[in-house]
């Protein structure tokens, strides 16, 4: 927490108290804010001047909001990003340069999460340093791969490719952008560049026409905020833990799960939607032009809201849910696995990174896990549906779309509920007491059909579709 006065300390203090919140929280979501007024003075006296004012005008800002939420704690920051500086320069476009990244910036990270760790949801400087370690281990790969003749990469790479050692200017306003400095989203030096240069905008020479998109991100992310704030203290994580919650009903427990999960992933939603804004106002969500010459601003959209509020897949949700950070792991962990020869593998692995740089708590492992679970036994299922002519013509008749919409809607919440449950409460002892009252309801119900969906694919699907299928 940063060392202030007296009296402001108090007035947050008292501010958070009258908010139900807490003052680090209150410290966060007003440093989010403040991207705005930030944005809208780059936007005005920076743009189309020298790039190097641009670097240093986020360095500053970046340092003031870490000290203002973190205290002296931001060395931990800076000596990453210094280090990492180093790495590129005395290294270069090595793949010695790119594992000694990942693994310092890695291990440092892991070292802060033991460190520092609670029982509880806590904020403080290992989470904007979860962001950085992404940003630093991507800079590394995009350096790398700047060494590579471009026939050698994918048309991916080639977008984020560093031809040349960035500058140490560079590197720290990367870092310290305050758009992407607390929650993210992940972005790529190529693309910051392109901003510091005036590149990022729908007009050429002058100010992207960003105002209007990002107040409507800014609109939807305050709506997040007010659902959140009225209907959390209703549904608390601890409430799960209670002798209270072991008496209500099964049915009970399960709703409660499932509501409970959707509205605890609203505070997520929140924080991204308002730093897409301010990433739109600064010109880096803009993300070229569309067939009927529309600009788009969605280039550091970390949520599809519409997706993720009506979709009734489990990987519809995943694909409208941190949607910049799945990226980054899609294009430097998944992708870059390819070697291995299966994809299977390759997915697990990304996942197990996923688990690791979220924290060291058990739950974040089974989180993961289950997800991993889910997705296969999904795929599977829809497999099956696309390939069985009778559970085609069921789902196609019209007068059942809208129960098995409500159905397949209800199974989907609750599971996607169900995995959150270790994710947020963390330690074995807390997620293992919530799993046994609803009797692991999920574990059993998708190992059951990873067992039981080939053998109902042997009876409902006929021998000819399975021929077409293999070959």
């Amino acid at each position: 927490m940063a060392a202030t006065g007296g009296r402001e300390q108090t007035l947050l203090q008292e501010t958070a108290a009258a908010l139900g919140s807490s003052e680090a929280a209150l410290r966060l979501i007003l440093s989010i804010f403040i991207g705005y007024p930030l944005a809208l003075f780059e936007r005005w006296y920076l743009f189309g001047k020298e790039a190097r004012l641009t670097y240093l005008f986020h360095i500053i800002t970046g340092l003031l909001l870490s000290y203002f939420n973190f205290g002296y704690q931001l060395c931990h920051f800076l000596l990453c990003v210094v280090l990492q500086f180093l790495i590129l320069r005395l290294m270069g476009k090595t793949i010695t340069a790119v594992l000694t990244s990942f693994s310092f910036q890695m291990i440092y990270l892991l070292a802060g999460y033991y460190c520092t760790a609670t029982d509880e949801y806590d904020i403080k400087w290992t989470m904007p340093h979860c962001v950085l370690t992404l940003k630093m281990i991507g800079l590394a790969f995009d350096y790398y791969d700047g060494g590579k003749a471009q026939d050698k990469l994918t048309k991916e790479q080639q977008q984020h490719a560093l031809c040349r050692v960035p500058s140490f200017l560079q590197v720290a306003g990367f870092s310290y952008f305050y758009g992407g400095l607390l929650v993210g989203p992940q972005f790529s030096l190529r693309c910051y560049e392109k901003v510091a240069e005036g590149l990022m905008t729908d007009v050429k020479g002058q100010r992207p026409n960003s105002l209007l998109p990002a107040a409507k991100r800014l609109g939807l992310g305050l709506v997040f905020l007010m659902v959140y704030a009225i209907i959390s203290p209703y549904l608390p994580d601890s409430f799960l833990l209670t002798d209270d919650f072991l008496a209500q009903p099964f049915w009970y427990r399960c709703v409660y799960i499932t509501i409970w999960g959707k509205i605890a992933l609203y505070k997520y939603l929140t924080c991204w939607l308002v730093t897409e804004g301010v990433c739109i106002l600064t010109g880096l969500g803009y993300n070229g032009i569309d067939a009927s010459g529309t600009p788009q601003w969605d280039a550091c959209a970390n949520v599809k809201v519409w997706l993720f509020e009506t979709t009734p897949l489990f990987t519809g949700t995943i694909a409208s849910f941190n949607i910049n950070t799945n990226a980054w792991v899609a294009r430097n962990v998944f992708k870059r696995l390819r070697f291995l020869g299966n994809k299977i593998v390759s997915q697990a692995a990304a996942l197990l990174f996923l688990a690791v740089w979220h924290g060291l708590h058990s739950g974040y492992l089974i989180c993961f896990s289950l997800e991993f679970l889910i997705v296969i036994v999904e795929k599977q299922a829809i497999d099956l549906v696309h390939a069985s002519p009778l559970l085609t013509w069921l789902t196609s008749v019209p007068a059942l779309k809208l129960p098995f919409y409500l159905v397949q809607q209800s199974i989907h919440w609750l599971c996607m509920g169900y995995p959150l449950v270790p994710f947020c409460l963390f330690t074995w002892d807390k997620w293992v007491r919530v799993y046994t009252s609803v009797y692991f309801i999920g574990h059993v119900l998708f190992l059951s059909l990873l067992l039981v969906l080939p053998y109902l694919r042997s009876v409902l699907v006929p021998r000819k579709e399975k021929l077409k299928k293999e070959e």
